[in-house]
């Protein structure tokens, strides 16, 4: 048991609990998310709180009630109201995240069933979702506090506005309803277990000791028996909450001991295993009873809690774990040591004694003054003075659930009444491998007057003290040091403020600086929503067009919706795990095992010599090596792969094995670099209309500029993995795999093991969020998993753990787009000439330059030249990631458009109009028809329904009011290709059976990873046949059912699918019609089984249009039609942190005729958050020799609830055609990334007004992602020219700018 310690192995490998799931192993997304139930023997109450099951060492929880989304309802019995109502108001897509939301949420409202919109707000800041974009979850859960979500427009008076080219419609807002819902009741909640209540009062009459092969861990009794203990095991670390040991608890002992919080004269008293949740709300208690000026340090660490971590993780870590830690970025310490907090520290041989917390208590990285054999008993928290003002601040890459950047706590005291520092106190965390006082900054303040002099010195000693050297660890050095002075510039205008409040005779705050003391809040999305109801003719039995609820949706709630990890383990089963290159580029000398293969549970190690087939195969033109097999190419290529009797197993022997390398040269991981090396791979592409030479010669001004734009991981909540299980007669195979490409991935693996596709059957019943990386990378994995169980004769599992996934399948690429462009006085740009460089890594993999394609957007350049070209450098290879090169494409674009709007010193918005296409019937930069109308409409729709103009002017007085804080407002128009631009991709296949009880089979070829092609199926299926969609049921996408299918992507699954079903039912129909007609009054049921009493099935293959790219003569239909947008965003910056917050979105996005709007807006919704990461958060970090270190949600950060605009409405466009897809609608799972650049170039406008106030230029770089400290350093200003960049080549940088 103790060498698969934590809760959520036991749920899901030995319970077969199987609805919490396994998101990152280390409490950063919230998939594990389970209740635990505590007797509180002080209190007599029972205590409900949320976990991470990741990271809850099962040991620990002895007398514990452990509640997971199975225990709180079911399909097969009755769903609990948060089950019901997140599922109906379309919170749930791939459902990987969806238990963990569920048992949040649940959790809340066990302890308060009448929450307020900020209880729901904070019990959801730990959970992650990729998909949804967070707000139908909110407004599934927001029913539960009686706030309004939604309400039906009066038909009439929200008709569509009539001109030529429309005709009346009635338009809806809701998008579910509630009227039938379950009520909650508290009375039917699980109870805490008699047994446990009764355990739970009897005093502990022992310790407990848990002994595992390579684990002790002991829970004492009491404290004498802690104390023992500590004398025993000096070297063991006390764990409480196991947030900071979490997975590596495998080598250390534990110890828990519980303290109470105690009121003392002299402040708070915490016992230092109480949890930060616990003293959250102590702190509020003292807050809300005491008076303002004793509480002043309890608010400055109120401010800090609120953003630390999430809820399941205050829930756990104490905050004697977070003080002992000695983490800089654990933001505690600094707070507490500017308030001179006391430690009360214990041992058995010198008794106690008292620790002043302050920086000599940090030893190093990690390591505290206390001794060996003594523990932290308490942490005293004194009250505030009178005349004493406390001010906490951090700065990270997220607002919430995110490690600061750089931390501070500061507090003042001053004589009675006057403005004359009498003492100071400053701290810092992140500048330093420990906590750092400017002690000698804060001595030569003191007896110094509060005011401008005072200012100017403190900032020009904190410059000399805080030492950052230019390779520190973290890099961001400029930044870090900036962030010091801008930290003491708002607690020098707060404090200066509340003197002024207190008629102290200081200098006067200008009203324009006071905006900077305010932080941002953080606030629940909510919007409005709008699309077109279907036709009064359109039968009430016809489910298309209406906003129908996702299949799957209560089965992804309950966690009874099946992943690929959640298959129960097959008999015999092993695990494999992958040994992977430590070296960027080397020659392999040797590879050597056997210590690997000598440990405990270790079957068999692979490599390329253990292939049966084929190691090496060919994809577009390119080798691509399984395992390598001479040489590496990048750090996190596969090597081998361990397999073993278990995944403990397999992960610790993998590490074990030792592969010997002689580095080669070159080594590069850069765009700049590979050009400096002309490293690109073939073929390099161009598009090109008109003359653009020529045209250069004429016109008014011409530009030349850049724009690099960043990777971006995938993030799918479930990693990538599969189940291999050898059937034994025929050399047979069954695949169960999380792939959006399972034909793909059969013959990958039949190439592998030399043996016919025909062997081999890929099972898909759906993915955990895929987005485009999980088409071709997953085909290695299955390949060495299949191997493996070829081998062995056994079958194996593959699970890659959060952060092998990330090193090993990469994601978006990163670019770098140079341009030239000419253009007039107006804005019209006549020539533009852009050169694409993408970062493909060290294989082509799928990364051709098809951001030519999406280059001219929505605006006509009658000269206009485009050229890709794929770096290849030594990182591992960039794949296909949703928007494939189209959000790089447009962006740079738009970059052009704004950049003209800048030089002609006219609004953007202006020179986008002047640009756009506009006659009727328009060709592309690769001669393909479009009609750019319904792109028109949505912009028109787009800037009225957001207000643009009036807000635009709303900003402009703002940015005069306010000095440190600025908005900006940002509005593109889109044109995205929907398609492959291979014709034979755009194909789909449908299996269609109807049964003789008149039930309905439908397999087709696509995969469902919460787009909702399954769904859509379901209703086009039921719209033909004419049957309800409870008749009907999908069943997995397997190849046995349906050969050689496409890929689930390019935003064409439903076109594809859609239409090979609907073409399906029809010609079974047809059958049926005769039988039908002269049997009016039959039943289904009774047509069905008179008319093939045996029953009867319909395959049915669909083609596309054709679609192809001519290169060499710059033509050719790529798309199969367009899919229109426009969006506008509005956010506010910090000048002085670099923060963000995202204000309002509004869209308006052209689907055609939506089959189910509800899906449609959701995935809308989805995209356009994922792309406020790619745009503004998400920023990928590797190490000089090439290694990715930010492999997981503690370094890598996804949009979370908080970065969600407050105000997101998005409306379908009405009366929109598409005569090319199914029933007129359009393919939208991609577009509504790029849609998210509004939110870049609204930031960039807020910049450019900061600067613009200090007689700087409108013109300047900004790079994408827009960090807090891009922002920050772009806003310049006496506090950036503290901390000067040193000049290239002086100094060895910690990380590259991929």
């Amino acid at each position: 048991m103790l060498s698969q310690n934590h809760l959520h192995v036991s749920l899901l490998y030995i319970v077969l609990l199987t609805g919490t799931k396994y998101g990152c192993g280390g409490g950063g997304c919230g998939a594990c998310t389970v209740m635990v139930s505590k007797y509180d023997q002080l209190n007599n109450r029972v205590l409900h709180y949320t976990v991470n099951a990741c990271l809850q060492p099962i040991c620990t929880l002895h007398g514990a009630a452990v509640v997971t989304v199975e225990g709180i309802g079911s399909t097969k019995t009755k769903l609990h109201p948060v089950q019901e109502r997140i599922a109906k108001a379309h919170g749930s897509q791939c459902g990987f995240c969806t238990p963990g939301m569920v048992m949040s949420m649940y959790t809340l409202l066990r302890n308060k069933p009448h929450p307020t919109m900020e209880d729901i707000r904070e019990a959801l800041g730990g959970n992650l979702c990729r998909c949804t974009g967070y707000r139908p979850i909110i407004d599934g859960f927001k029913t539960f506090c009686d706030v309004r979500v939604v309400e039906m427009m009066t038909p009439g008076k929200n008709d569509c506005v009539l001109n030529k080219y429309l005709i009346p419609c009635q338009i809806s807002e809701e998008l579910f309803h509630m009227d039938n819902v379950l009520p909650l009741d508290p009375s039917q909640d699980l109870i805490f277990p008699p047994e446990l209540m009764i355990m739970g009062k009897k005093r502990a009459c022992g310790s407990l000791c848990f002994q595992g092969d390579r684990l002790k861990l002991i829970s004492p009794v009491d404290l004498t028996n802690l104390l023992e203990l500590k004398t025993e095991y000096p070297e063991a670390p006390v764990v409480v909450g196991n947030t900071t040991i979490g997975i590596n608890l495998l080598t250390f002992q534990l110890f828990v001991i519980y303290l109470l919080c105690v009121y003392v004269h002299a402040g708070v008293s915490m016992g230092a295993v109480c949890t930060l949740s616990s003293l959250k709300d102590e702190m509020e208690r003292a807050v809300r009873e005491m008076e303002a000026e004793r509480t002043r340090g309890y608010q400055a660490l109120l401010q800090t809690l609120r953003c630390l971590a999430g809820k399941q993780i205050r829930n756990m870590a104490t905050i004697g774990g977070n003080i002992l830690s000695a983490n800089p970025k654990y933001d505690l310490n600094s707070v507490l040591a500017a308030l001179d907090c006391t430690l009360q520290v214990m041992s058995k041989e010198n008794g106690t004694r008292a620790i002043t917390l302050n920086e000599e208590l940090f030893t190093g990285f990690g390591k505290t003054a206390l001794r060996p054999d003594e523990v932290l008993l308490s942490i005293d928290i004194p009250y505030s003075k009178p005349w004493e003002f406390v001010s906490a601040f951090r700065q990270a890459q997220r607002r919430e659930f995110a490690f600061s950047i750089v931390n501070a706590g500061m507090k003042v005291l001053f004589r009675e009444g006057t403005n004359i520092v009498e003492s100071l106190n400053i701290y810092y965390g992140g500048v330093g491998p420990t906590l750092v006082k400017v002690g000698r900054t804060c001595q030569k303040l003191v007896g110094r007057s509060w005011g401008e002099e005072l200012l100017a010195d403190a900032c020009r000693l904190l410059e000399e003290e805080v030492e950052l050297s230019d390779s520190a660890h973290g890099g961001k050095v400029e930044y870090r040091k900036t962030l010091t002075t801008s930290f003491f510039f708002k607690f020098y205008m707060q404090v200066l403020q509340e003197l002024r409040e207190r008629d102290v005779n200081v200098c006067l705050l200008p009203l324009e600086y006071l905006s900077a003391l305010k932080p941002f809040k953080n606030e629940v999305p909510q919007g409005h929503h709008s699309f077109q109801l279907v036709s009064n003719a359109q039968s009430s039995q016809d489910p298309v067009g209406h906003p129908m609820m996702h299949q799957a949706a209560f089965h992804q709630a309950t966690g009874e919706a099946q992943y690929y990890d959640d298959i129960p383990a097959v008999q015999g089963e092993l695990f494999v795990y992958m040994v992977t290159s430590t070296r960027a580029h080397a020659k392999i000398i040797n590879i050597d095992p056997s210590e690997a293969l000598g440990m405990t549970g270790v079957v068999t190690f692979l490599s390329a010599g253990d292939v049966p087939g084929q190691n090496r195969r060919m994809l577009f033109n390119n080798p691509e090596e399984l395992f390598a097999e001479e040489e590496v190419s990048c750090v996190g290529q596969i090597i081998g792969a361990v397999v073993a009797e278990s995944r403990e197993q397999a992960r610790r022997a993998a590490q074990m094995v030792k592969v010997t390398y002689q580095d080669l040269l070159p080594v590069f991981f850069t765009i700049e670099e590979a050009i400096q090396h002309q490293s690109f791979f073939d073929p390099k592409r161009k598009l090109e209309r008109g003359d653009v030479g020529k045209a250069f010669e004429t016109v008014d001004q011409i530009l030349e500029d850049e724009i690099y734009l960043g990777g971006q991981e995938h993030f799918y909540m479930e990693t990538q993995g599969l189940i291999a299980v050898p059937k034994g007669e025929n050399g047979e195979l069954e695949l169960f795999v999380a792939s959006q490409h399972s034909a793909y991935t059969q013959e990958v693996v039949g190439i592998t093991l030399g043996i016919d596709s025909n062997k081999i059957t890929c099972h898909v019943r759906r993915l955990g969020g895929a987005f485009g990386g999980k088409v071709m990378k997953i085909a290695s994995l299955s390949a060495i998993t299949a191997t493996a169980a070829v081998k062995t004769g056994r079958p194996v599992r593959c699970v890659l753990e959060r952060g092998d996934d990330m090193l090993i399948t990469s994601g978006r690429h990163p670019f770098l787009g140079k341009y030239k462009v000419g253009y007039n006085n107006d804005g019209t740009i006549m020539a533009a000439d852009i050169t694409y460089y993408s970062n493909g890594g060290c294989t082509l993999n799928e990364s051709l330059a098809v951001t030519l394609l999406h280059m001219d957007n929505g605006y006509k350049i009658p000269n206009l030249r485009g050229r890709g070209l794929v770096c290849k450098t030594y990182l591992p290879s960039y794949t296909a990631f949703r928007g494939f090169g189209g959000p790089q494409g447009l962006m740079v674009m738009e970059s052009v458009l704004h950049e003209v709007a800048v030089k002609c010193g006219l609004p953007p918005q202006k020179v986008r109009e002047i640009n756009m296409y506009r006659e009727e019937e328009c060709y592309t930069h690769h001669k393909q028809l479009f009609s750019p109308r319904d792109m028109l409409r949505c912009w028109d729709e787009c800037l009225d329904k957001a207000g643009y103009h009036d807000r635009l002017q709303a900003i402009q007085q703002f940015n005069t009011s306010n000095r440190w804080k600025k908005r900006g407002i940002s509005a593109v128009p889109m044109k995205f290709g929907v398609g492959f631009s291979k014709g034979f991709f755009n194909q789909g296949a449908a299996l269609v059976n109807i049964y003789k009880d008149g039930s309905v089979l439908v397999a087709h070829g696509g995969t469902e990873m919460g787009q909702g092609i399954n769904t859509k199926a379901l209703q086009i299926a039921s719209r033909i046949l004419k049957v309800p969609m409870s008749s009907i049921h999908i069943k997995e996408t397997c190849t046995g059912n349906v050969p050689n299918a496409a890929p689930s992507a390019a935003s064409f699954g439903t076109d594809a699918v859609g239409m090979a079903v609907k073409d399906a039912c029809e010609k079974l129909m047809r059958r049926l019609k005769p039988f039908m007609e002269n049997h009016p009054k039959y039943t289904w049921q009774q047509w069905v089984i008179n008319k093939h009493p045996p029953g009867y099935k319909k395959v049915n293959i669909m083609m596309g249009p054709h679609t192809d790219m001519d290169w060499e003569n710059s033509e050719g239909p790529a798309y199969y039609y367009f899919t229109f947008g426009a969006c506008c965003s509005e956010v506010e910056i910090d000048c002085l942190t670099g923060d963000h917050k995202n204000l309002r979105t509004d869209i308006v996005m052209d689907v055609g005729r939506s089959l189910n709007p509800a899906l449609d807006i959701g995935q809308i919704e989805g995209g356009f958050v994922q792309g406020i990461g790619l745009y503004t958060i998400e920023e990928l970090q590797f190490s000089l020799e090439g290694v990715l270190m930010t492999r997981g949600p503690s370094q890598y950060k996804i949009p979370a609830l908080c970065d969600v605009p407050p105000q997101f409405n998005v409306h379908l466009l009405a009366n929109a055609q598409n005569p090319h897809a199914i029933y007129r609608s359009k393919g939208i799972g991609e577009p509504p990334v790029f849609l998210a650049s509004t939110i870049f170039f609204a930031i960039k406008e807020a910049v450019a007004a900061a600067r613009r106030e200090r007689g700087l230029g409108d013109s300047f770089p900004l790079s994408s992602p827009a960090t807090a400290e891009r922002i920050r350093m772009a806003c310049e200003d006496q506090f950036t020219e503290m901390a000067p960049s040193p000049k290239k080549g002086t100094f060895k940088p910690w990380s590259i700018n991929i």
